[in-house]
């Protein structure tokens, strides 16, 4: 608590600290609004957090199993088909030849053979599919890394600008006294008393307001994560030291994983090309069998070939079909190039704008700091009045609040040219 001038100093204490209800109700408030955080389970630190995150992390398990799922698709794709059992019986009923049924029992299995490359044609499609999940995977991993460095940034911001409402609240009580002992000596008037209480009150409701943004922004971080319990404090820094990682060498938009997404997808699209081109081919059946007379205990050896005869349909649609998906792919291709580009550029300059916003703002809190400092002491003094403190006071919180949103604003804009970039903004890439 700031210093009362000298010209106070003979008011007894129980005079200073009046109306004890809302003094009570500062210190309940700030006791249910979480400031003490002995009992806070701590939040690991965003390195710590992200490793933990590449094994716990639904949203990452399940784009790991869209990949298990595409490679044991590819491997199947090479699987042969199945044989085939018959069993016929022939001459049921019919007139006995000689006092001998003219009975005939066959046995033939069957083999499919798909000829014309169709077999190979399919595996290589499927292969290519999964290349696509695979490189689609790896940018999803790269974006669920900037997204939980935006998300742990911001529940950090709203933790500290619970601490920005929790200090006002402090400051806001120690003017409130301030008022108090100051009317009570005269020096006053009864407004000024009503105003600091209507400060009071309305610093009451930040902290509320702050407490529970700050509650959203953790339930957040652990919904992300995968955490089996609610994190409900950050004691590592990383709005402050958050340092991005710069990039080996010049950028491309060629190796981007946006992009080379979209190549993958218009190979695995323009693979399907070829498996269409055969799909009208005959597949080609070989039988083999024995046939089983009635009359006699002789068994005969039976051969057959069979195949379907594309009269009617050879897939000439079809084969238009996937030509005209690959067409598409491949101006899905040109536009994820000029969208990265883009994407790049636009990343560029806000990476420069909020590096000089934050930079702005920091002076600016650290000059309503001062002018803060100042006010007090000309208030306790009797030089200045309490509506010119009240604005100052507010003049610092906004400043304050100011230079954490530029904070977060500077951590959004590197994740964001990190995306375009396709790397992790801070950490090692997973």
């Amino acid at each position: 608590m700031h210093k009362i001038s000298k010209r106070l100093r003979g008011l007894s204490r129980a005079r200073l600290f009046t109306n004890g209800t809302i003094n009570r109700a500062i210190f309940a408030l700030m006791l249910s609004s979480g400031v003490s955080v002995s009992h806070a389970a701590e939040t690991p630190s965003f390195a710590a957090l992200l490793r933990q995150a590449q094994l716990n992390a639904p949203y990452l398990l399940e784009q790991a199993a869209n990949v298990r799922a595409a490679s044991a698709e590819a491997r199947q794709a090479g699987a042969w088909a199945n044989p085939s059992l018959s069993v016929t019986a022939e001459n049921l009923g019919a007139p006995l030849s000689g006092g001998m049924s003219q009975r005939q029992d066959t046995y033939a299995i069957t083999q499919v053979f798909e000829v014309g490359g169709k077999r190979s044609a399919r595996m290589e499609a499927e292969q290519l599919k999964s290349a696509a999940v695979g490189t689609r995977e790896r940018q999803a991993r790269i974006s669920f890394a900037n997204e939980l460095a935006i998300t742990y940034a911001t529940a950090e911001a709203m933790q500290q600008r619970k601490e920005v409402a929790d200090a006002e609240l402090v400051r806001a009580g120690d003017d409130l006294r301030a008022a108090q002992a100051l009317v009570k000596a005269g020096r006053e008037a009864e407004l000024r008393l009503a105003q600091a209480r209507a400060s009071v009150a309305a610093a009451q409701a930040a902290v509320q307001s702050a407490s529970a943004d700050a509650i959203e922004a953790m339930e957040r971080l652990t919904a992300l994560v995968g955490a089996t319990e609610s994190f409900t404090q950050i004691d590592h820094p990383f709005l402050a030291t958050a340092s991005a990682v710069h990039p080996a060498g010049p950028w491309s938009a060629d190796a981007t994983p946006a992009l080379a997404s979209a190549v993958a997808e218009r190979d695995a699209v323009a693979a399907q090309i070829r498996v269409e081109e055969k799909r009208w081919l005959p597949d080609i059946g070989v039988s083999v069998g024995m046939r089983k007379f009635g009359w006699s205990t002789e068994k005969a050896a039976i051969i057959g070939l069979t195949a379907n005869i594309p009269l009617f349909d050879r897939n000439q649609s079809g084969v238009t079909a996937a030509k005209e998906r690959a067409v598409s792919a491949s101006m899905r291709v040109e536009a994820a190039r000029l969208e990265a580009t883009a994407s790049h550029r636009s990343a560029l300059s806000q990476v420069q704008a909020s590096e000089k916003r934050l930079q702005a703002a920091e002076q600016g809190e650290a000059a309503a700091g001062e002018a803060y400092r100042l006010g007090r002491v000309g208030y306790d003094a009797g030089k200045t009045a309490l509506v010119e403190l009240l604005a100052i006071r507010r003049a610092l919180s906004e400043a304050k609040a100011l230079t954490i949103e530029s904070r977060l604003v500077r951590v959004r804009a590197l994740t964001t040219l990190s995306t375009a970039e396709g790397r992790v903004a801070f950490g090692e890439s997973p």
